[in-house]
């Protein structure tokens, strides 16, 4: 029998959910139990088998809606279209909407030896939400999507894993509360996944990362069943160690998060410009003059002359660009004044490193065109290559080190025969690719490129990822960029919080035989 989720309704905040016992291995057959004879390596036993008979697997969930083993169901949430990464499909897909829900689930896959994924907003790069080759529990987080108290004196926000970044952001704009949450990844990503991730996006610039302050804290279901609350929701604590930051980047392999209070920053004008250089070095120089003069910087983007070409090609903008390496600048400031002054000196600083074409937006819809174009990266890349899928990757660097990143990376391109565009948030050292591809061949080469320009930025003192977190695609490269000390001692954190290692398990944790291993 195959149950298919309906499509939930809204439940009030904090509102009673009765939930009834449904046997799940009646609902799912194929669920496959497993102990572990080695930290996480899955391994079939006939006691593990037993115990998942259908007449012994049961599990207290909402037979409505809680539920899911349709294979459409299943597919969206083992594969992605985003990445190229080995796949496996969960066994059952099960949506909580309580912390209480989520114990439940916890406590049930502990008993039966179950591995147990968190599912988020699905727009992982590298493979994190993969099911276990074996099976397994997929909890989506989806149904806890609200925002349960606003403190605007406060200038915080307590939330749960499962409400968008860009949907907290519109809410505090309809409600007239002029503050809004500054990390903004890709369009889909949740409260949940951007914490379990690491993340950031084009504002890291001025506003940092996940790992900086903006989450106070979180709720967190660990592995035992046990609830913690890492920290109460005062600005700053000198209170003991930061377990909110042992979650954070964590990828779902210590606890799954179910609440979190968010820090907010104050909504300040802005205005944006773009302008043209000749080769990436002297575009990278402008940024760290401009980065070091302290003005009014929210985000400034480096752009390949490929990705310009590409912008021209695909044809949703409005206007003609120079094929050159460009910079788009996003100024920010508490008045039109302020603004004003921090366009002048940048535009004095890019002339001269070479800088043509400063064109400073003349309205807010002008802006917003000019910045659209700049988030089009990955419809507009693909339009360089006619019938081509996008391989999308991140590597990040000391800013002084990006030039000759991006040179290497560009001539090894080159000598591939790949395209490819490059897009990086050059404040900051973190540069990205999309390469193109349309056949296994191609996506071969691709797959070497790629390895190369990870080896690359960890030779330049660089990290393997910038922002789209480690999952399956980057664990590998842990051991050369942080020494297999640090590695052990997150595998010990892993091994105490999770003895059996049923949390994500295959992500994050590279196997000890990958820091021989070559591509």
């Amino acid at each position: 029998m195959t149950f298919v989720r309906r499509q939930s309704s809204s439940v009030p905040l904090k509102s009673p959910r009765s939930w009834s016992p449904i046997v799940i291995g009646s609902i799912a057959s194929g669920l496959i139990g497993y102990s572990l004879s080695a930290f996480w390596k899955p391994s079939l036993t006939s006691e593990a088998l037993e115990e998942t008979e259908p007449k012994n697997f049961g599990i207290y969930l909402d037979s409505d809606d809680a539920v899911s083993t349709h294979p459409d169901d299943l597919r969206i949430h083992g594969y992605s279209e985003n990445d190229y990464h080995p796949s496996a499909p969960h066994t059952v897909i099960v949506y909580p909407r309580s912390t209480e829900d989520v114990v439940k689930i916890v406590k049930t896959a502990v008993k039966y030896r179950m591995p147990l994924t968190p599912f988020s907003g699905g727009t992982s790069l590298e493979g994190s939400y993969r099911g276990s080759p074996v099976g397994g529990i997929c909890v989506d987080m989806s149904d806890m999507n609200k925002i349960i108290e606003i403190h605007e004196a406060d200038s915080d926000l307590v939330c749960q894993p499962g409400v968008g970044w860009m949907e907290i952001n519109e809410t505090l704009q309809k409600k007239g509360i002029p503050l809004f949450f500054p990390l903004d990844p890709g369009p889909g990503a949740t409260i949940g996944g951007m914490m379990s991730t690491g993340c950031s996006g084009t504002n890291a610039v001025r506003y940092g990362t996940a790992k900086g302050e903006w989450f106070l804290n979180a709720t967190v279901v660990l592995p035992s069943g046990e609830v913690i609350k890492t920290r109460q929701r005062a600005r700053k604590s000198a209170a003991g160690f930061d377990t909110t930051k042992l979650f954070i980047g964590a990828e779902g392999t210590l606890g799954i998060i179910t609440e979190v209070t968010i820090r907010l920053a104050p909504v300040l004008p802005t205005t944006v410009a773009v302008v043209h250089f000749p080769d990436v070095k002297r575009a990278t120089e402008a940024v760290i003059d401009v980065m070091n003069r302290g003005v009014g910087i929210q985000c400034v983007e480096l752009c390949d002359s490929e990705f310009m070409r590409s912008i021209n090609l695909f044809g949703a903008s409005q206007r003609k660009y120079p094929e050159q390496d460009s910079l788009f600048f996003k100024f920010q400031g508490p008045t039109s004044a302020s603004i004003a002054e921090t366009a002048k000196i940048v535009r004095e600083i890019v002339q001269k490193h070479g800088g043509t074409g400063f064109e400073l937006a003349r309205s807010e819809k002008e802006a917003h065109d000019l910045w659209a174009d700049r988030k089009n990266a990955l419809y507009s890349g693909l339009a360089l290559l006619e019938g081509s899928r996008g391989w999308s990757t991140d590597v990040c660097v000391p800013v002084s080190k990006l030039p000759q990143l991006v040179y290497e990376t560009k001539k090894d391109l080159e000598r591939l025969g790949l395209v490819s565009i490059v897009v990086g948030h050059v404040g900051d050292g973190n540069f990205h690719t999309q390469l193109l591809f349309r056949n296994d061949k191609e996506l071969e080469s691709v797959r070497e490129a790629v390895h190369r320009m990870v080896e690359r930025a960890i030779k330049l003192e660089g990290t393997c990822t910038g922002e789209h977190g480690v999952g399956i695609g980057k664990r590998e490269y842990l051991y050369e960029e942080l020494g297999e000390g640090t590695v052990e001692l997150m595998r010990s954190v892993k091994r105490t919080l999770d003895p059996l290692g049923l949390f994500n398990p295959g992500k994050l944790y590279p196997d000890r035989i990958d820091k021989k291993s070559k591509h």
